[in-house]
C-alpha cells in the first residue's frame, strides 16, 4: 500500500500553551487518564482487546508511523506512550537502536500509567537509496544571503530548520547589522518530506540519501522488543530486494510481521490528501487476483479515511458488493479472500497522527533536552483525547467526548 513520509507537527513560537483540559490536582488528571483508557477498553466489542492479528482480520488495526527517518528519540517516546494508551496495535519507527530503545521506553511508561495491551514495534528499512523515506534535506546556511526570508523554516512540519542572524564577534541580534546566518537542518528531525526544497527562493537546499545497513537491521530483529519489520521497496529493482531480502533472511524469522511498504503521500496537508489512498484502495478491493496477506491503508490518511471507507463500503467488511469506478457498479467476487478476513486490515497514521499530538508536545517545556509527557499529567490528557479522535474510529470505542 501506498504510505505516507511522517512529518511532525510545526511548533510555532507564538502558539499557545495554555492547555484545553487544565486543572490543579495533577493526580486528578492521571485519574482521568485512566479512566478514559478503561472506558476505551470496555467499549471494545470483543473484549478482552484482541491481538494485532486478529486486529488485522477484524479489520480494526491502527498502526503509528513514527517515520522511516525520524529519530528525534524525545519525540519518539512521547508519542509511543501517547499512542498505545489509545490502544494502537503496532508503532513503526526508524531501524535504529536508540529508536527502539525510545519507542519501548514509551511502551513501557505508557503500561505502567493504564492496563493496556503492548503493541507491535515495527522496524522500517529500505532496498533502494533512492525511497524518499530515507533522505535528508541539508544546505549550508552561510551561502544564504543574510536577507533571506527563510520561508523553509516556515514550511517545515516537523520543526527541523532552525536558522539564527548573527553579527561578527557573535551573539544573535535583533536590529543590528546582519553578518551572516547560522544553524540549519537538524538532522535527526528531518525525515525528508521535501517541501523545503521547492520553498527556498536561492535553491540551496538538496537531499541527502541512504539506506540502513542490513547488519545493523539483522542484529535489531534479534531483539525481544522488536516484532515486526517493513520493507521499502518501488518493486522496480527486484535484484536491490532479493539482495537485502537474502541479508535478513535468517533474522527475519524472528518477526510475526514482514510488511511491504511503496509510494509516499501524507495525510496533513488536508482532507483532500485521502482521496487517492481511498481511490487505491477501491481498485485492490476490484481486484480477484490479489496477493496473499492481509492489506494497510496507509499513505495519506487522516481524520477523513475512516468517513470514506464508510462511503464505499469498505470499513471493516470481508464482502463487498460493488465499488464505484467510472461511474459504473462492479461485482466483486474474489474467492482468494478468506471470509472471515476483512478487506482491509486497518490504518496506518503518519503525519496527521504525529500532527494533532505534535501540538500537544511542543507545548512541554524541555530540561536537558528530554521532555516526558508524563510528567505533566494534563498536556498527556489532551494529547491522549487527541489521539483518540483517530484510534477510536477504527477500534469501534464510543464517543468518549459525549459522555
Amino acid at each position: 500500500m501506498p504510505s505516507p513520509v511522517a512529518f511532525a507537527s510545526y511548533c510555532p513560537a507564538s502558539s499557545s500553551l495554555v492547555p484545553s483540559l487544565v486543572r490543579s490536582d495533577l493526580r486528578g488528571h492521571l485519574n482521568d487518564i485512566k479512566a478514559l483508557v478503561l472506558s476505551t477498553v470496555k467499549s471494545l466489542p470483543n473484549s478482552p482487546i484482541p491481538s494485532p492479528i486478529q486486529s488485522l482480520r477484524q479489520g480494526n488495526w491502527v498502526k503509528l508511523i513514527c517515520g522511516a527517518s525520524f529519530e528525534d528519540a524525545a519525540d519518539v517516546r512521547n508519542l509511543s506512550l501517547v499512542y498505545t494508551l489509545a490502544g494502537v496495535d503496532c508503532i513503526d519507527c526508524a531501524a535504529d537502536a536508540a529508536v527502539v530503545g525510545a519507542v519501548n521506553e514509551g511502551i513501557d511508561a505508557a503500561m505502567s500509567i493504564a492496563m493496556v495491551k503492548r503493541p507491535w514495534v515495527m522496524i522500517s528499512v529500505n532496498d533502494d537509496k533512492e525511497d524518499v523515506h530515507f533522505r535528508k534535506a541539508e544546505f549550508d546556511p552561510e551561502d544564504c544571503p543574510s536577507d533571506c526570508p527563510r520561508p523553509c523554516e516556515k514550511v517545515c512540519p516537523a520543526s527541523a530548520i532552525v536558522i539564527q542572524r548573527v553579527v561578527e564577534g557573535g551573539g544573535s541580534v535583533e536590529n543590528n547589522r546582519l553578518d551572516k546566518l547560522q544553524g540549519g537542518v537538524i538532522t535527526e528531525r528531518c525525515y525528508g518530506c521535501g517541501r523545503c526544497f521547492s520553498s527556498c527562493p536561492y535553491d540551496r537546499i538538496s537531499a541527502t540519501t541512504y539506506a540502513r545497513d542490513p547488519t545493523t537491521t539483522s542484529k535489531l530483529l534479534q531483539r525481544s522488543d522488536v516484532d515486526a519489520i517493513e520493507i521499502h521497496t518501488s518493486g522496480r529493482r527486484t535484484d536491490l530486494f532479493n539482495l537485502l531480502w537474502d541479508s535478513l533472511v535468517d533474522s527475519v524469522e524472528n518477526a510475526k510481521l514482514v510488511a511491504l511498504d511503496g509510494r509516499p503521500m501524507s495525510g496533513d496537508i488536508g482532507k483532500g490528501a485521502t482521496r487517492e489512498a481511498i481511490a487505491f484502495a477501491i481498485q485492490l478491493a476490484a481486484t480477484c487476483n490479489k496477493p496473499h496477506g492481509f492489506y494497510q491503508l496507509a499513505g495519506g490518511t487522516n481524520a477523513f479515511t475512516i468517513e470514506s471507507l464508510k462511503k464505499y463500503g469498505l470499513f471493516q467488511t470481508n464482502h463487498i458488493d460493488y465499488v464505484i469506478g467510472n461511474s459504473s457498479e462492479a461485482r466483486i467476487e474474489d474467492e482468494q479472500i478468506d471470509p472471515r478476513q476483512a478487506y482491509i486490515g486497518g490504518i496506518a497514521y503518519g503525519g496527521y497522527a504525529r500532527k494533532i499530538v505534535g501540538k500537544v508536545l511542543c507545548k512541554l517545556p524541555r530540561q536537558d533536552g528530554h521532555a516526558w509527557i508524563e510528567d505533566h499529567p494534563e498536556y498527556l490528557l489532551e494529547a491522549l483525547n487527541e489521539a483518540l479522535t483517530l484510534v477510536g474510529p477504527v477500534k469501534g470505542y464510543i464517543d468518549y467526548r459525549e459522555r
